[in-house]
């Protein structure tokens, strides 16, 4: 027993000193490759996305003031305001990795086709969404319809 107790302590401090090491990644590097994979721009096309929705909680605002409000994100910030995530949740040697495929030809195509990808999986998600909420209300209406009888 004494011996499990002894490898169990042995294991679990190799593996918290390997996290403990574990450099967190600059904050150039983690900008760099957020820059090369678009990810201000995909935060762009989210925000363009999303104006309709906000329109709807201004419906008496003008198209300019729309325009104005567009043209006033900066990407950059939104770019800035996540790096911090990143450098979270990845090492230095993690990011150096991921960047070297997206120099790839194969990370080069996934950088090219992920807008498209991500445009087609937010219509998907939101068209399996209203399923979802239809089956629900079905559902409770089905419920409440059984227990009214």
């Amino acid at each position: 027993m004494k011996t499990l107790l002894k490898v169990a302590a042995f294991s679990a401090s190799i593996a918290f000193s390997s996290l403990a090491t574990a450099e967190t990644p600059s904050t150039e590097s983690v900008r760099e490759l957020m820059d090369k994979t678009g990810a201000g721009e995909m935060g762009m096309q989210v925000i363009q996305q999303m104006l309709p929705a906000l329109q709807q909680m201004a419906p008496d605002a003008p198209a300019a003031f729309w325009q104005d409000f567009a043209s006033s994100i900066d990407p950059n910030e939104m770019v800035e305001k996540t790096i911090p995530i990143y450098q979270k949740y990845l090492s230095q040697k993690d990011v150096d990795a991921i960047s070297k495929f997206f120099d790839s030809p194969e990370g080069k195509k996934l950088i090219s086709v992920q807008p498209a990808i991500m445009q087609e999986s937010m219509m998907v998600g939101q068209a399996w969404g209203q399923e979802l909420a239809q089956q629900v209300l079905m559902k409770y209406q089905e419920q409440q319809a059984e227990a009214a009888e």
